[in-house]
């Protein structure tokens, strides 16, 4: 199991039916390259198969909850981020978000 960060911010967007596609390019072409500006590169991008569909999940690494301040506040106050916010508004069903931390198991650290 690798190390990674001890923090992550889970996100899920729900899209509208048959808008995933817009979604993906709109996010991939105004949004990743701020993203990863500023928050680095994602711990991971999935999409949901079975149960809820239509969502997107996307994974965030970050070394604290200071760190995470920091990093949004930056990325928000570039100016080219509105123009991702408003281009994704009408495609954006709902949105969820938690900060979840990683958990010490002494079997998985012998796995390293």
């Amino acid at each position: 199991m690798s190390q990674g960060k001890p923090f992550v911010d889970h996100r899920i967007y729900t899209i509208r039916p048959r808008g995933m596609a817009e979604f993906i390019d709109v996010f991939d072409r105004l949004a990743m390259p701020i993203q990863l500006k500023y928050l680095g590169a994602p711990v991971g991008f999935y999409m949901s198969d079975i149960g809820a569909l239509n969502q997107v999940v996307h994974l965030w690494g970050y070394e604290s909850i200071a760190d995470y301040d920091q990093r949004r506040t930056a990325r928000d106050a570039d100016p080219e981020w509105p123009a991702y916010l408003q281009a994704s508004a009408h495609l954006i069903v709902a949105q969820e978000s938690r900060i979840i931390r990683r958990v010490e198991f002494s079997t998985l650290a012998r796995l390293r």
